[in-house]
């Protein structure tokens, strides 16, 4: 399974849509279920970014893609001093 962070955006979408559906629309204990998983991954990228800024990681697994992050880039060092 190679899903990317557009695939968790189309069924959310698909989601909304199934719940506005006025002949059958979804079951709402199903649509929560949904939601709380899409926030479980949601979450895990947001760690993922955080890794990476922290550790100047190049890239990421689940946000390799189309819409990915650059990798952080190095600070300029212009005579600025950071309070530590």
């Amino acid at each position: 399974m190679k899903n990317k962070i557009e695939d968790l955006r189309d069924h959310l979408f698909a989601t909304l849509e199934a719940l506005r559906d006025s002949d059958q629309p979804m079951d709402i204990e199903r649509a929560e279920a949904v939601a709380k998983v899409a926030q479980v991954i949601v979450n895990s990228a947001t760690l993922e970014v955080k890794f990476i800024n922290a550790t100047g990681g190049k890239a990421s697994t689940f946000l390799t893609g189309a819409n990915s992050l650059p990798a952080p880039q190095e600070p300029a060092r212009l005579g600025v001093h950071r309070i530590k």
